[in-house]
């Protein structure tokens, strides 16, 4: 696998009406990223619905992506469980389907100590051969600093990348950087809200959902490119979107799946249950948002043809 430089859009995953997953749309979006020439794609994370996929359909969903992509594009197969002997059990089956990269998010459920994760994060480095992206998503509380990277990267040599999401991330990246230099990537989740200042400072990538990936990408490129006034200006007139989704997870799933259905990727927007349901206001709002979106892409279509 190429080391990872670009948008690594979260797949979320298409249902019907009964709740069952939709394979055919699953397949058209891992096609679509795939069209897009982006570096890498990643399920089932958090914006996949992971949390409503029993173990099998998590299992089946990875190889189905890896069956769609066919080599083009690597999959990065997430496997969240708070046992560390799960995950590794799980990262495993997922390495056996043909994922390409193995991903995990650090379970925060409870107070742990720092060598309680390195402990954690060391089980599941070590049950897979293939590189490892660590998540940790732990708003307003401490999330792993340099020294933990540092230390895990000396222990486990797969360990290669880490997603993280939070405010303020400057002084971070540059400690990150300057402890571990190019060992282990940096990419930035959060739906690529903080790139503009991630990406001077090294940030290999950002991981936001799929209807955006390919404007985010534009944004990207021109930012490591030096091409800032153009990634400043398309990032600007995207932020209404992504800051009016990140106000609640299960809106940003709700308006990711509507847009989805807009561009033609998904057959439906179902989410499953228990999810957020919209008020005739919040929707009216939604769609007036989708449109822009819409008019975006269109905007950006004629300037490049």
């Amino acid at each position: 696998m190429k080391p990872i430089n670009g948008v690594v859009p979260v797949i979320p995953i298409p249902f019907d009406d009964q709740e069952n997953i939709d394979e055919a749309s699953l397949r058209r979006t891992v096609k679509w990223v795939g069209d897009q020439g982006l570096p890498a794609m990643c399920l089932p994370a958090y914006g996949s619905e992971f949390y409503k996929l029993s173990e099998g359909e998590r299992e089946t969903v990875v190889g189905i992506a890896v069956d769609a992509s066919a080599g083009r594009t690597p999959v990065i197969a997430q496997a969240n469980h708070g046992s560390a002997k799960v995950a590794a059990l799980t990262a495993k089956r997922y390495e056996q389907r043909g994922a390409d990269l193995i991903s995990f998010a650090i379970p925060r459920q409870f107070s742990t100590s720092t060598d309680d994760l390195l402990r954690y994060c060391g089980r599941i480095c070590d049950a897979v051969s293939i590189p490892i992206l660590i998540q940790d998503f732990n708003p307003g509380r401490p999330s792993i600093d340099a020294d933990f990277i540092a230390e895990l990267a000396k222990r486990h040599s797969n360990f290669r990348y880490v997603k993280l999401e939070e405010a303020m991330l400057i002084d971070k990246f540059v400690r990150i950087r300057d402890r571990v230099g190019d060992r282990v990537g940096i990419l930035e989740g959060w739906g690529g809200y903080y790139m503009l200042e991630a990406i001077p400072l090294g940030a290999v990538g950002i991981m936001p959902g799929v209807p955006l990936a390919d404007l985010l990408q534009r944004v990207f490129t021109w930012r490591q490119q030096g091409k800032s006034e153009k990634a400043y200006d398309l990032l600007g007139v995207l932020l209404p979107f992504i800051n009016f989704t990140l106000q609640d997870f299960e809106l940003f799933l709700q308006v990711e799946k509507r847009l989805m259905v807009r561009r033609g990727l998904f057959a439906q927007a179902t989410l499953r249950q228990l999810t957020l349901s919209l008020s005739p206001a919040m929707e009216a709002y939604v769609g007036f948002l989708i449109e822009q979106i819409m008019r975006v892409l269109e905007r950006t279509a004629r300037e490049e043809g």
